[in-house]
């Protein structure tokens, strides 16, 4: 399928690299743009040769929030319509049963932080800034910080929503925005290498895992243990589960069934 504002590519080790393809506006969130991510995540989620999915941005930024250009004149029920669809693609991705990475280069920024900290997991090169940054234009961030509070606690979140001034790749890793800060020269190496390395796991427990975590998410702490423990009982019963054991067993590297 071909995109307007993305570019998409799935490579021979399950891989799929969704770019955010509008450099010239900084890879600002549109109709379009967040449509198509949307429509992108969900079609590569249900694709038997995907496993993982990365996000990054074409040009000098990861994604620079929203096009304000987009902001004028609409009335109260268009402005919500506006937000919601911007910010689909950050929801979306809890809903997703497989990984998605993000790759961040440059500045991410409103809702452009807002994305990295909806994927599950995030590279960030080393010179790589972030923020929470629509205060500055008398607007705020109060949906992209939804998925930034699940990740830090709760004053650094309102310092970044209410300040909105960036911090550093560095400072990220510290927060647990980000997994991994490495040179911006290695940031696409290093990305698709890890992204490799997920998609070798078995396909049928990455989802279990990630499915399961995003549901016990909010559970109290005895809920969570009952409904992981289902998790863990499903799992144990699919052909996966019996292959990767016998493979530990046997001391070589297991050929997944995916069932």
């Amino acid at each position: 399928m071909s995109y307007e504002t993305l570019l998409v590519e799935i490579s021979a080790n399950k891989v799929a690299t969704i770019t955010l393809n509008r450099p010239d506006n900084y890879n600002t969130f549109t109709f379009t743009l967040a449509r198509e991510l949307d429509s992108a995540l969900w079609d590569l989620d249900s694709n038997p040769d995907v496993r993982v999915i990365v996000i990054k941005g074409a040009g000098k930024v990861f994604c620079a929030g929203i096009d304000v250009k987009d902001f004028f004149d609409k009335t109260a029920m268009e402005y919500r319509e506006w937000v919601e669809c911007m910010e689909r693609p950050l929801v979306s991705i809890s809903k997703l049963t497989k990984p998605v990475i993000a790759q961040v280069h440059g500045v991410a920024a409103a809702n452009g932080m807002g994305l990295v900290a909806a994927c599950d997991l995030a590279v960030a090169g080393e010179k790589a800034r972030m923020g929470l940054t629509a205060i500055n234009v008398g607007l705020n961030c109060v949906g992209p910080v939804v998925a930034v509070r699940r990740s830090i606690g709760r004053k650094k979140a309102l310092e970044l929503l209410l300040f909105g001034e960036l911090i550093g790749a560095d400072e990220a890793l510290q927060l647990g925005l980000v997994n991994k800060v490495v040179p911006d020269e290695k940031l696409d190496e290093e990305t698709r290498a890890w992204a490799e390395k997920l998609a070798e796991k078995s396909p049928i427990a990455v989802k279990l895992a990630k499915t399961g975590y995003y549901v016990a998410e909010d559970m109290d702490y005895y809920r969570a243990f009952d409904y992981m423990n289902e998790v863990f009982t499903r799992l144990c019963c699919t052909e996966d589960a019996k292959e990767g054991v016998k493979a530990f067993l046997e001391k070589r590297k297991p050929e997944w069934k995916e069932r």
